[in-house]
């Protein structure tokens, strides 16, 4: 015990008692922390260190972006130490200590570091600290971005999933599973974080949201970006509870997550964590701290160096300080030759390059009874709510949430309605305006074994959300080499029809469309759309449900075939299968007289319609799903027929429309009488409200008559 200067009136019972509870005080510490932890914590900060001063000694050969931890080991290790194997947590860019103190070795990092084929994250296609995992003996780690701040909607998802999986009791756990979600406190200004913070507080989460305070956000300081830090910030948020930590301080740090990660373990509720840190090392190994830095900000980081301030400590508590020394030299030698071993590893193959984009699904055929027998016809959005209702009976692990799809109105189409009262509002529930949330939560939530079903209003609203669908889910499965494919279905109400307005109209198709890693179905019909969404619930991966409203209910005049018999139970439609709805007459194709009309959605109605002008003369092929897209099909009719129209609602000009015509340009070019042409609406911002305005935009069975009439000409 240190030398302690006594209050000149304490008698010598009093000096007894007050040494006593001193060292009571000091042996209570070391119960909540041993000297083997932090020994344990000391090697691991000396390892830290070591890695990235041997990444910066070797910058020639460290050519890929990375960030270290220099300055944020002792929170992070902290919190790693407090993981179970049941546990999730979702490491930012500058976390590479979590992963060390969760068991990851520094050679597996430094694969990463050089992008190396064995990489164990994403062999060889994400940046150093990108980490994914499913690991046995470790907590468990989704797809994690470089978008700050985005990794919380996915990791609440996690989070929500937990909850619901222990609601319903569908698999048990040796301990409460803890989610830990660590981001930077600048990215607590990004909106999505808010969404995150208010969902875990609203349904009472069990997730730590571990904010790392450096004060640097790149090169904008905190009093640029930010009136308040993330414990000031998060304090409206009800339900939410909040602690702060001196992050640089490994026994603070320690106690205060073994705090953190016990309540929440117990009582299944959220919290925040404010950890002060330091950034001792640069922003990345591209934006140099010398950038932007003087010495006297770089002065006053460094001397809240973690593991300078642990090994004084460990000094004052009597540790041998040659200990720490072989300590400190053991560890360099270690990433030393981690390093040594990680540059002779083999880069990947370059056939690799297209794996993992997609999970195989197991629906590669159309299976079941389209048209049982003595069936009656329904409308579309009855498709949609009699599948669901079979998906949910039959299978525990679905749910659906989004908008004004609760038990209240189911819907407003009502295209859930009856779901809420027929599975309770745990399984069917609204949720906040939150598009990105809704979204992105199903990360998570497929993470842990889930089958999300969630809806986005309208098309025109979908933009909050497409965040998510790109940077998070479609990017998983490829960036997670197959680990964590996101397995959900995205419901769109979509398309023009009486008068909705600018923002109830819109077409999105040509945006998702370029969204690589996700599939993209669009059905026309009833029978479709049910066979479509059990195919969309059987694979693994992100569907996009595009469901045009005009045809929910075949109240627009000629969509009265949207109206089908519904298919029995078991009858699923796979994706990627056109569909040839209306044949051309084989003599008339034989003299060079037909055409075919490529297209999808409403487009059916204008095309079906406008055959009629050219009896025999029109073949017409229902996409039924954009991606993955029946080429093979549209490709061997262009051929038969030699002139091509590929008609669609959305605008023309660079829409996925133009892109199709042009594949089928190339690949059928010989074979062809006339350009490809495509039709759509008048490249007009937004659809006018004005029904005369809308309908002048939008295309229509008339105009493509004229088109086909023209065409036939040649």
């Amino acid at each position: 015990m240190k030398s302690t200067n006594y209050p000149k009136t304490l008698t010598i019972v009093s000096i007894l008692i007050f040494c006593l509870s001193l060292l009571s005080m000091e042996n209570t510490l070391h119960e909540k922390v041993s000297q083997d932890i932090l020994l344990k914590a000391y090697n691991h900060m000396m390892l830290a260190k070591a890695m990235a001063d041997i990444y910066e000694e070797n910058r020639n050969v460290c050519k890929y972006v990375h960030s270290t931890s220099r300055g944020h080991e002792a929170i992070q290790l902290a919190t790693a130490y407090q993981l179970k194997k049941e546990d999730w947590v979702s490491p930012y860019y500058r976390d590479e200590s979590i992963l060390l103190g969760i068991g990851f070795e520094p050679y597996q990092l430094m694969l990463q570091l050089l992008a190396k084929a064995d990489d164990p994250f994403s062999g060889g296609r994400s940046y150093y600290s990108h980490p994914s995992s499913r690991d046995e003996d470790k907590p468990k780690i989704i797809h994690q971005s470089s978008a700050t701040g985005m990794q919380t909607i996915p990791t609440a998802g996690v989070a929500q999933g937990i909850k619901y999986i222990q609601d319903f009791n569908l698999q048990e756990f040796e301990n409460n599973p803890v989610v830990i979600c660590s981001l930077g406190d600048n990215s607590v200004t990004e909106g999505e974080v808010s969404e995150a913070l208010q969902f875990s507080a609203l349904h009472q989460l069990p997730i730590i949201f571990l904010v790392q305070d450096n004060e640097w956000g790149i090169s904008v300081t905190k009093d640029e970006a930010r009136t308040c830090d993330a414990y000031d910030f998060v304090a409206g948020f009800v339900g939410l509870s909040r602690m702060r930590v001196d992050g640089t301080d490994f026994i603070e740090s320690f106690e205060v997550m073994k705090k953190a990660v016990d309540f929440v373990r117990t009582e299944r509720k959220p919290l925040v964590v404010c950890a002060k840190t330091v950034l001792i090392g640069h922003h990345t190994s591209g934006v140099r701290r010398e950038f932007y830095r003087d010495e006297e900000d770089l002065t006053k980081h460094r001397s809240k160096d973690p593991g300078e301030i642990l090994r004084n400590q460990l000094i004052d508590a009597g540790v041998d300080e040659e200990l720490l020394k072989q300590i400190t030299k053991k560890a360099r030698l270690e990433a030393e030759e981690a390093f040594e071993r990680a540059q002779k590893a083999e880069d990947p193959k370059p056939e690799t390059v297209m794996q993992h984009i997609f999970a195989p699904t197991p629906i590669t055929e159309e299976v079941g009874t389209r048209e049982p027998e003595g069936g009656e016809k329904i409308v579309m959005v009855d498709a949609a709510i009699h599948a669901i209702q079979e998906i949910m009976w039959k299978h525990p692990e679905a749910l659906l949430y989004g908008q004004d799809v609760g038990e209240r109105i189911g819907g407003v189409f009502r295209e859930t309605v009856t779901l809420g009262k027929k599975f309770g509002s745990k399984r069917v529930f609204n949720t906040a305006i939150q598009e990105a949330y809704i979204i992105g939560s199903t990360t998570g939530m497929s993470a842990v074994g889930l089958k999300p079903i969630v809806e986005v209003q309208f098309a025109d609203y979908i933009y909050p959300g497409i965040n998510q669908l790109i940077t998070e889910i479609s990017k998983s499965s490829y960036l997670t080499q197959g680990k964590f494919p996101v397995s959900n279905i995205i419901r769109v109400p979509i398309g023009a029809y009486g008068g909705g307005g600018p923002y109830h109209s819109g077409s999105v198709e040509s945006i998702l469309a370029n969204i690589k890693g996700i599939k993209i179905a669009y059905p026309s019909n009833a029978a479709d759309f049910k066979g479509l969404l059990k195919a969309a619930y059987y694979d693994p991966n992100p569907v996009v449900m595009l469901e045009h409203k005009g045809l929910y209910w075949s109240k627009v005049p000629g969509t009265e075939d949207a109206k089908t018999i519904e298919p029995a139970e078991d009858y699923i439609l796979p994706f990627g299968k056109g569909k040839v709805i209306i044949e051309a007459n084989k003599e008339e194709t034989e003299k060079g007289r037909t055409l075919l009309v490529v297209t999808y959605g409403m487009g059916i109605y204008w095309a079906k319609e406008a055959a009629k002008n050219f009896t025999g003369r029109v073949e017409v092929i229902d996409l039924r799903t954009l991606i993955p897209l029946d080429e093979e099909l549209v490709f061997e009719r262009v051929k038969t027929h030699g002139k091509c129209i590929v008609l669609t609602e959305e605008q023309l000009n660079n829409s996925f429309a133009e892109a199709f015509a042009h594949r089928i340009s190339k690949n059928c070019f010989k074979y062809l009488d006339a350009p490809v042409e495509t039709m759509g609406s008048l490249d007009t911002p937004a659809v006018p409200i004005n029904l005369v305005l809308e309908k002048e935009m939008l295309p229509n069975a008339e105009k493509l008559s004229a088109k086909i009439e023209e065409m036939l000409k040649y």
